[in-house]
């Protein structure tokens, strides 16, 4: 198989920050995807659905020229999140989801949630009206290991959520263990999770092996080789609940390579080459459009794209793609430590 016509995948978790840096990447996705959820981790959170408005604004303002590419707001939810609002903004089809950050999980997560109890209101108003609540699953408890912080986080903090709201749409975004595979198997449709490109193809030797290699440094870290392999198969399994979010989070060279680097790995450059070539790579190449187009469109109740992308299959192996250059630095492009032959037509 040579050529692959599919619809327009979408990116279900997606970083573009703001300023130079978002017009800088911005591109790198609109030119290959349709829609994407937009992470609401700025400095300043997108805590309101007016926040979410003028974030949107922006991302539009800086789209190039014939592009065609709708941003998907969320909202960052805090302690003090309002439920009147978070209602409002749905039903007006302005916000789509809302982000769970434990407070210190992960970057800008700060003004994110230290007691989930106090977030039940809004919880509830969500399962009333299909909204859902996407996670980042971890736990931060100073005493539990880096590597365990997702399984902890499955029995102490998920699984009590879905015990309360049975009906809550819940994303668990950007899984990275076989727990959380397995626990996401044992769901109902309800339930579904987002997988990113470079947890398919990096463990954490690519981070930790002949030294420290900060760009491979992201959060929730990459975790031993068979966790990599569960995602693997419940990736290419064409099972609905599982499909693409990049979590493509650029940062300044400078930024990663530092005393206290940066948690990221800017991969939308080359994602859904390298997603590509991992189902071929498992001879599961007709089960892709569910993981890039079809499966996160059912989820969350929108029309699969009109539009198609042809991918095409080179007899050579394609370089990495190229630094982003911006006034203050650069950004580096995803090394799947992989031979990549596949890349998207034109």
């Amino acid at each position: 198989m040579t050529t692959l016509n599919i619809p327009m995948p979408d990116d279900w978790h997606l970083h573009l920050r703001s300023g130079e840096m978002l017009n800088k990447v911005l591109p790198y996705t609109s030119s290959h995807f349709a829609r994407a959820i937009i992470m609401p981790n700025l400095p300043s959170p997108v805590i309101t659905t007016a926040d979410a408005n003028n974030y949107r604004q922006e991302i539009i303002d800086n789209l190039p020229e014939n592009h065609h590419f709708t941003p998907l707001m969320t909202l960052y939810m805090t302690e003090s999140t309002d439920p009147d609002d978070v209602r409002l903004g749905y039903m007006k089809g302005e916000v789509q989801a809302v982000k769970l950050y434990p407070a210190g999980a992960t970057t800008h997560s700060d003004a994110g949630v230290k007691n989930l109890e106090k977030i039940y209101p809004v919880l509830d108003v969500m399962e009333q009206i299909g909204m859902p609540f996407l996670v980042h699953g971890e736990v931060v408890d100073r005493d539990v290991d880096i590597f365990d912080r997702e399984a902890v986080f499955i029995e102490t903090k998920l699984i009590p959520i879905r015990q309360r709201f049975p009906h809550l749409k819940i994303v668990f975004e950007h899984l990275t263990t076989k727990e959380g595979v397995d626990y996401v198997l044992s769901s109902n449709e309800n339930t579904a999770a987002t997988i990113t490109p470079h947890h398919l193809v990096i463990n954490r030797n690519a981070m930790l092996v002949g030294g420290i290699k900060p760009h491979y440094y992201c959060l929730p870290v990459a975790k031993r080789e068979s966790h990599r392999l569960a995602l693997r198969q419940a990736a290419t399994s064409g099972d609905a609940r599982f499909f693409l979010g990049t979590d493509s989070a650029p940062h300044l060279i400078n930024a990663k390579e530092s005393a206290c680097g940066c948690a990221g790995i800017f991969n939308v450059a080359n994602a859904i080459a390298v997603v590509t070539q991992v189902f071929e790579d498992e001879n599961t190449l007709p089960a892709l459009e569910k993981f890039l187009s079809l499966n996160g469109a059912a989820f969350y109740g929108l029309a699969v794209n009109d539009r198609r992308i042809v991918l095409e299959r080179s007899e050579q192996c394609l370089p990495i793609p190229d630094n982003i250059k911006l006034a203050e630095g650069e950004v580096t492009a995803f090394d799947p430590m992989m031979d990549v032959y596949w890349r998207v037509r034109g």
